[in-house]
């Protein structure tokens, strides 16, 4: 096995096979695409938390369906749970880019 890191994702593998080792890796477009996916869970994160404070509010406000909207709350805490460890995961994974890009930038000299 070589020295060389793979860049392991649930979704994206970053990993040179022997078919495209010719392919450089694009190390500023990886690192932008995290970065809007550490935005995206940010984002998933607030509006699920949002949803849950307005069921919360729900709930109070209509104590007939309170046990309905008590789950809803619920589901939607946990979602937002979700969102906000997929941001935490890909800003791991921004910092991880970014640090292979100024590694491979330091291997190479440019004359101009």
């Amino acid at each position: 096995m070589s020295d060389e890191k793979h860049h392991h994702s649930l979704f994206n593998h970053h990993k040179h096979d022997e078919g495209d080792i010719d392919k450089p890796i694009d190390y500023e477009k990886e690192e932008k695409s995290h970065k809007n996916k550490e935005h995206m869970g940010e984002l998933g994160a607030v509006a699920a938390g949002a949803f849950a404070l307005h069921e919360k509010h729900k709930a109070k406000k209509d104590p007939e369906h309170a046990h309905k909207h008590k789950i809803e709350e619920e589901i939607a805490a946990a979602a937002a749970v979700g969102a906000g460890g997929y941001a935490f995961h890909e800003h791991h994974e921004k910092k991880e880019a970014k640090e292979e890009r100024k590694e491979h930038e330091g291997k190479h000299h440019h004359l101009f």
